[in-house]
């Protein structure tokens, strides 16, 4: 007995380390640039700190002042939003669908979406078929092509299977439609998987940029995540210069760098908190019952 106790005691102690340990890991990068990205040109980051020497806003009111920064910005609110409804709904509206045993040849339909998991039309046609729809430089070109996700729509098929199936043969005694259903009993019912929904789709939507690459012609329609590119991975400081005022004439690169990071990671990670609760359910019930 008090040998087991000892080994489970050990296991704990280790597996906290472990768990605080890739806290750190995880959380270190992330206050470093929040440090930098608040301290002035002047201040020196030759070792890793976490806690900045001097407070300053001074380089997020240029990275902000910057008009590609606030037009992406705009951008990526726009495709997230957008994005993350139509998603949502079709996605819903499909495995409403799928979970019941009386759809007409529902397996091969499951198996032929589980099929577009493992293959796809390749970079070339998804780009000729775009072109061709004369979705460039549409906010279409970023939301329709990922509108509905094989994987996300396999795991709210299996929640929506999970649901007891008493409160819907009542409504239809009562002469309920399918759509009065799913809007009246079956939505109310799947707020977790509708929150694990969103959340996906909105750090899917937010952090893409390579379609925008592709698709935006124009820097007036570019999303957050390419301007940010440009400026953090590609070096290009010069578009920075309409932003930088005339004195303050000593700029730290690495500082704006650091700001324009911040400005674009902080509010998805705002957001996460606020869903986590729906999005470990929805996620267990979806992937294990059905």
């Amino acid at each position: 007995m008090n040998r087991a106790l000892e080994r489970t005691s050990a296991f704990d102690v280790l597996n906290y380390t472990l768990m605080t340990l890739l806290c750190v890991i995880t959380l270190y990068p992330f206050l470093y640039l929040l440090a930098m990205s608040l301290s002035p040109a002047d201040v020196s980051f030759t070792t890793l700190k976490i806690i900045p020497e001097k407070v300053t806003l001074d380089n997020f009111r240029q990275v902000l002042g910057y008009p590609n920064i606030r037009s992406g910005f705009l951008n990526s609110i726009s495709r997230t939003v957008v994005g993350t409804l139509l998603s949502v709904v079709t996605t819903m509206a499909a495995a409403y669908v799928l979970s019941k045993p009386y759809f007409p040849h529902r397996r091969f339909w499951t198996q032929l979406i589980l099929l577009t998991m493992f293959f796809s039309g390749g970079l070339i046609p998804t780009y000729l078929l775009i072109k061709d729809l004369g979705l460039t430089n549409n906010l279409g070109a970023l939301v329709l092509p990922s509108m509905i996700s094989a994987f996300q729509l396999l795991v709210t098929r299996n929640f929506l299977a999970s649901l007891p199936a008493e409160p819907e043969e009542s409504a239809k005694i009562d002469g309920a439609n399918d759509i009065v259903i799913l809007l009246k009993i079956v939505l109310p019912l799947s707020l977790p998987i509708l929150v694990t929904l969103a959340l996906w789709n909105m750090v899917s939507h937010w952090n893409s940029w390579f379609d925008s690459l592709l698709y935006m012609t124009y820097p007036s329609k570019e999303v957050l995540q390419v301007v940010m590119r440009r400026i953090v991975l590609d070096g290009q400081m010069d578009v920075m210069s309409t932003a930088i005022p005339e004195d303050r004439p000593h700029v730290s690169t690495e500082t704006i760098k650091a700001a324009t990071l911040m400005v674009t990671t902080l509010p998805i990670v705002a957001v996460y908190p606020l869903l986590q609760k729906y999005f470990v359910k929805g996620m267990l019930v979806g992937s294990v019952k059905g």
